[in-house]
């Protein structure tokens, strides 16, 4: 009788272990959705807006030339040339298109900097610009 309760003559085992192929099976499946979204929305596009040739450009104007050995150049173009002055500093530059601003109030400003000059000084002469009540800035390209 001892012999019908042991199958065989051995006792049975139970397995007390996970199975992980089922886990295993939808890990793959996941990366291979991330994987194929992943590509779909790109943070590092920028949607920048685009900007037309004027059709007619001023006949005066004054230019700043920004470059990269912090010195800028300050010009009037047009019938009334005069003389070129540099301007070594922000404050420097404030005062002399000031005093360009005050002689001709309506005339509008033309920036044009080297492409190895940081972005902040683009920024920084345009900020002056306006803050001394000149509406219209311009960047010059090539």
């Amino acid at each position: 009788m001892a012999g019908s309760s042991m199958r065989g003559g051995r006792t049975r085992k139970f397995k007390s272990e996970i199975n992980v192929v089922p886990y295993i099976d939808v890990m793959l499946v996941l990366l291979i959705i991330f994987m194929v979204a992943a590509p779909v929305n790109d943070p590092s596009v920028i949607n920048l807006p685009t900007a037309g040739k004027s059709t007619v450009p001023p006949n005066e104007y004054i230019e700043i030339a920004l470059k990269p050995d912090a010195k800028a150049t300050i010009k009037v173009n047009g019938p009334k040339r005069g003389e070129t002055q540099t301007a070594s500093s922000r404050n420097d530059l404030a005062q002399k298109l000031q005093a360009l601003h005050a002689d001709s109030p309506d005339m509008p400003v033309m920036i044009s900097a080297d492409k190895d000059i940081k972005y902040d000084e683009v920024i920084q002469a345009i900020a002056s610009a306006k803050k001394l009540g000149i509406t219209r800035v311009g960047l010059a390209t090539k």
